[in-house]
């Protein structure tokens, strides 16, 4: 043995261990025992008729070989003749071999327990681990050697050794050991044991990865070590990864892949892999496992976090059958169901599939059954949310029956059964089904359904009252719903909110509220700017209330910079001017809205407006604004008092002078100011309202152009107004937009200036020689409505195109549109 474990032995330059631990031996060995075939030590030795022994294996293969080849059977040894090839078995001197055998593998192991220390050479320990691996192929029954003589633990310490070929060979040789011997894989789960080998799967060195995979897919046919492997921090989060892995080997990925796979046999593994991304494990066992793990395996999903990918997985995959668990008359089965199906509804594109999977009619039936088998308010809470879940996310659900009659969720009937539900249930409950009516609200062709139920419930004024609601999401909700609703029914929304003490004020506050821009103030303010803006009864509230200052002032801040961009920054700011804008609709008939604009300066702030570049609603609303202000500047000019004319002045008018008078507006022919009077003269109002002709938006053009166009009204010096438009470059955008007729608004509001400007005789001289002017009047005379073919006809009348007969049309004056 002392040649045998010298250290000089090279385990990695052997091509053919067997043989090189065939000749390892503590006691001489016989010449007998050796086969002069194959030059080893014999196992099933046979004797020839002339009493020479071989191997049985070789000695056959000799025989196979010379009948092959045409050759006579001879002795391998004597190269005699022989008259029989029966082959006599040597038991005697197979016992002896075993015997002798046995000895020396006794030997040996015994060397081998005691070089299997962590301060022994490499060498020593690398020979030990190879010299097991030898004896475990060798035979079965050896492992059982090796676990006998204790030698499993001592291979686990080697893991813990500082060279990485001793861990790798360590590796090699317990997967080895515990192949197929469920004994000696129980011994290696002994202690920290698996916790070891798990650590191996963080190593950097992707061969120690591989090893330790190996050993444990070895394990894991183990149904007894399947829990305890899943039981070691981080071991399924490991192999997961591995699976996922671009960078290990295809071997590496498949056997963790396999690993996992034997550790489904868990349910606690089942849900971990869940937890860590592996969800088809779970989702199997809700498809095809028993009652009971289908039900623990739904229980987990309601409580499992998800991303929206695997939100859509388990939809698709699970989604049918937790809505028929849904079906079930078992109240736990159906608390699971709801629970599992609330989880994954929070996205649109897994919501959808639920509702393709036919989530809808149980979900309704839920909520509206009472009595037998209703379900507690708990649940209802559950079933509210997964439905408003749903129905955010967007379909035709005027087509999808829901109920008896093949009524839809937008049917009449339905609605109302919403409807007495959130009169009749908790604030939780509430908030989730005016969730339900915003998002039945959100689409075009179901909103009016939902606002006809609404009206003919007359259930307006209870949710008016959800705006002093103390619950925040209650509040947000039914805002949000009054805000759909708006467009369609802004008078009744009005009425009710003049109707009732404190509600609209509490809408000011929300707005008023300086913590940034939430969804709550967008929508509130979103609902205050749909409301009539010519009411003139709300706005004499809003204006004794105070709210526009606080409107004026958020303005400000925005335009500024003070309030910094966020998500809701459009619609709110949008919000703001719409609901300023409706100072100005009662300027004539209430004084305060003029102080109220004066003191503010309105006009200057509405003028600064118009260069919100990027946001076209505040630059339309605020061009609306300026018309509506530049309109009452007719009725607030100051005309100059004249000195009474002279005694002889009085009687000879010749005598009398007419008074020269300096600093008067040369269009309203009176003193005006931009701050008091809102004339339009000033603050480059006009150059900014021309710029506006170019906007992509028809909107914002036609709203710049009505503007523009009480420059050029009855009431003022339309000479002037002209020169001024000249001035500012106006007239040619002006002829563009009739040009363009990108709509019939602002083709009969483009005729309606260009007949004004065509009456000064240069712009009519220059105009008649542009033919594309002369035939949009033309199309305009011949298509438009009555109205504007009468203005077109007298524009064509000022270049010559048509004959000025008078007479035929009454002279009265046209004012603007």
């Amino acid at each position: 043995m002392a040649e045998s474990w010298d250290g000089s032995y090279d385990p990695g330059s052997q091509s053919d261990e067997s043989y090189q631990f065939e000749r390892l031996h503590a006691e001489p060995i016989y010449d007998a025992f050796v086969c002069p075939l194959t030059k080893q030590v014999m196992t099933d030795p046979v004797a020839l008729e002339n009493g020479h022994t071989f191997e049985r294996e070789a000695i056959e293969k000799w025989f196979k070989e010379c009948r092959e080849s045409g050759r006579k059977l001879v002795c391998p040894l004597t190269q005699k003749e022989l008259r029989s090839t029966e082959l006599n078995p040597s038991i005697a001197l197979r016992n002896t071999i075993e015997e002798w055998t046995a000895r020396n593998e006794a030997v040996q192991l015994d060397t081998a327990k005691r070089s299997l220390n962590l301060s022994s050479p490499e060498s020593d320990v690398l020979h030990c681990l190879e010299y097991i691996q030898y004896m475990c192929h060798k035979s079965q029954s050896n492992k059982h050697v090796v676990r006998n003589a204790d030698l499993i633990p001592m291979v686990v310490e080697m893991l813990k050794s500082t060279s990485r070929r001793v861990r790798c060979k360590a590796l090699e040789t317990l997967q080895i050991v515990v192949e197929d011997d469920a004994d000696n894989k129980a011994i290696l789960a002994e202690g920290d044991s698996v916790r070891t080998v798990v650590k191996f799967l963080s190593r950097e060195q992707s061969i120690e990865r591989e090893e330790a995979v190996s050993l444990l897919l070895e394990l894991s046919k183990s149904e007894a070590l399947c829990e305890k492997i899943g039981s070691v921090n981080g071991a399924i989060l490991m192999l997961v990864g591995m699976t996922s892995s671009k960078s290990e080997n295809l071997s590496t990925v498949e056997k963790a892949d396999k690993t996992l796979g034997n550790l489904e046999k868990c349910e606690n593994n089942v849900r971990q892999m869940a937890e860590n991304g592996r969800l088809r494990p779970l989702l199997n066992q809700i498809l095809e496992g028993p009652p009971e793990t289908k039900l623990s395996m739904a229980s987990y999903l309601g409580d499992l976090v998800m991303n929206n990918d695997v939100k859509v997985l388990v939809a698709r995959t699970v989604g049918s059958s937790l809505i028929n668990i849904m079906r079930s008359d078992n109240m736990q089965s159906r608390e699971v169901a709801l629970k599992a199906l609330n989880q994954i509804s929070f996205h649109e594109a897994s919501a959808k599939i639920l509702i393709e999977a036919g989530i809808l009619p149980p979900l309704v039936k839920d909520l509206f059954t009472v009595g037998t088998n209703q379900l507690p308010m708990r649940l209802k809470e559950v079933a509210a949310t997964i439905l408003a879940n749903v129905v955010n996310s967007g379909d035709d659900f005027d087509l999808i029956p829901v109920g008896p009659d093949h009524h839809s969720l937008v049917s009449e009937d339905m609605v109302h059964n919403l409807l007495h539900l959130i009169s009749n249930t908790g604030p939780a409950i509430e908030c989730k089904l005016l969730q339900v009516l915003v998002g039945l609200t959100s689409s075009p062709s179901t909103v009016l359904n939902v606002v006809a139920a609404i009206k003919s419930s007359g259930a307006i004024i209870s949710l008016v009252q959800f705006i002093e609601a103390p619950q925040k999401d209650l509040r947000v909700a039914s805002i949000k719903l009054l805000q759909k609703v708006s467009p369609h029914m802004g008078q009744e929304l009005a009425d009710a909110l003049c109707g009732m003490v404190g509600q609209l004020g509490s809408l000011f506050k929300v707005v008023a509220e300086n913590i940034g821009i939430t969804e709550e103030q967008a929508a509130a303010v979103g609902l205050l700017a749909e409301l009539p803006e010519r009411d003139l009864g709300l706005t004499r509230q809003m204006l004794d209330e105070g709210s526009f200052p606080l409107i004026i002032s958020r303005v400000v801040k925005i335009q500024q910079g003070e309030i910094r961009s966020a998500r809701f920054m459009t619609p709110f700011f949008e919000g703001l001017v719409r609901v300023l804008l409706r100072i100005t609709f009662v300027l004539a008939e209430e004084p305060d809205a003029i102080k109220l604009a004066r003191e503010h300066n309105l006009a200057a702030l509405f003028i600064q407006l118009l260069q919100s570049n990027g946001l076209d609603n505040v630059q339309m609303f605020s061009a609306m604004a300026l018309e509506n202000l530049a309109q009452e500047s007719k009725n607030l000019r100051r005309l100059p008092e004249l000195p009474p004319p002279t005694f002889c002045g009085s009687i000879f008018t010749c005598f009398s002078k007419q008074p020269v008078l300096n600093g008067l507006c040369r269009l309203h022919g009176g003193t005006c100011s931009l701050k008091e009077t809102f004339c339009l003269l000033e603050g480059q109002a006009v150059e900014k309202l021309v710029a506006l002709l170019d906007h992509t938006n028809e909107k914002v053009v036609e709203a710049a152009l009505a503007a523009i166009s009480t420059l050029l009204d009855d009431g003022v010096d339309i000479e002037q107004g002209v020169l001024v438009l000249c001035e500012a470059e106006g007239v040619r955008p002006i002829l563009d937009v009739l040009l363009e007729k990108r709509t019939e608004n602002l083709r009969r509001r483009a005729v309606w200036a260009v007949e004004r400007l065509l009456r000064t005789d240069d712009i009519a001289y220059e105009v008649s020689g542009d033919p594309n002017v002369s035939t949009a009047l033309v199309d305009a005379f011949q298509h438009a409505d009555y109205r504007t073919r009468q203005i077109a006809e007298r524009a064509l009348k000022h270049v010559d195109k048509i004959p000025n007969f008078s007479g035929i049309y009454p002279n009265t004056g046209q004012t603007a549109f």
